[in-house]
């Protein structure tokens, strides 16, 4: 590993007064960035990690204001265990509770959950063997010359075709979170876009700060649903959240989003206007995980991730009903 200085923070200015200066990387938990480093995957190391654990009063749940707010220090295993995130927002918690396994969800924060890099094998080749476009703009995206299998079924963004790798994105995203930093309050469905090595819209000296998550309407449900080859620790292949608005045994409203399957959570729009003004059963649930995948394209070895999206849209959609 290349050597490099820890430095510990106290406050929100003293992290991004670090950060400022330049090769500099945010570290909470730790669980994506050190194999990150260990591996040796970029070409610009960072010199000097700065530690915002060390910053008091950033890890919390609480419901004020008519919306849900945690703490960007949070760990995934507090939100999965907390009754106020499993009542209103059950996606939310499945989410956590599907990432990892338990050792990284007892220290991985949902800061870094949702800003953690891409897991394209190019990516992530030790030693930066392969030079793709996120790390170096005259690079290729080598995933489109050869396995492609974890890639995106709806087409390149900035001409990478690596997926979000998150949980917690998509829940985020499907329950329209918000997400503040030091700078900015982005809307979640903003907030994941490809920059360089990120997947993420932050400035070199910005940090997250805090999750909020406006309280659902009355009549709302929400689940969360994931295939992964190795249930216990592994990204997700595809995943779905939905947030299900209901009346009289009607959909009125509904917020399906897919993850897995593009550089950012995908909204299916298809799915959504699909269920919307009908009674959840095993035929409409169907039928929207058919529309989600609306505009699919498979490349070389990943066609099967378009079912499974259908299965986990159908799914996700029969945990609300």
């Amino acid at each position: 590993m290349n050597l490099f200085t820890h430095i510990n923070v106290t406050t929100e200015a003293e992290a991004t007064a670090a950060l400022a200066k330049g090769k500099t990387q945010v570290i909470a938990g730790g669980t994506d960035l050190l194999c990150y480093l260990r591996n040796m995957c970029s070409p610009n190391p960072p010199e000097t990690l700065v530690n915002i654990k060390t910053i008091p009063d950033m890890a919390y749940i609480k419901e004020e204001g008519g919306m849900l707010k945690i703490g960007a220090l949070t760990t995934l295993t507090a939100i999965a265990k907390s009754s106020v995130v499993g009542g209103n927002y059950a996606a939310l918690a499945q989410a956590a509770l599907a990432a990892a396994s338990p050792e990284l969800r007892n220290v991985g924060t949902i800061g870094g959950n949702i800003c953690q890099k891409s897991r394209c094998l190019y990516f992530r080749f030790e030693y930066n063997e392969f030079p793709c476009l996120r790390k170096d703009p005259s690079g290729i995206c080598y995933a489109l010359l050869g396995v492609d299998k974890d890639c995106s079924i709806f087409g390149a963004a900035e001409g990478c075709v690596a997926v979000c790798p998150s949980d917690i994105a998509v829940a985020l995203v499907a329950l329209n979170a918000s997400i503040v930093t030091s700078k900015d309050t982005w809307e979640a469905a903003d907030f994941f876009v490809i920059k360089g090595e990120q997947i993420n819209s932050l400035d070199a000296d910005e940090i997250v700060t805090e999750i909020q998550v406006p309280t659902p309407a009355s009549g709302t449900k929400s689940a969360y649903k994931k295939f992964a080859f190795r249930k216990a620790i592994d990204f997700p292949v595809v995943s779905c959240a939905a947030v299900i608005t209901s009346s009289g045994g009607t959909v009125t409203a509904a917020s399906i989003v897919l993850g897995g399957v593009h550089n950012s959570p995908r909204v299916a729009t298809a799915a959504q206007d699909s269920i919307t003004g009908e009674a959840i059963d095993a035929t409409t649930a169907e039928a929207a995980g058919t529309a989600a995948t609306t505009g699919a394209v498979a490349l070389n070895k990943n066609k099967y991730k378009i079912q499974l999206a259908k299965a986990m849209v159908k799914r996700a959609l029969l945990a609300t009903a």
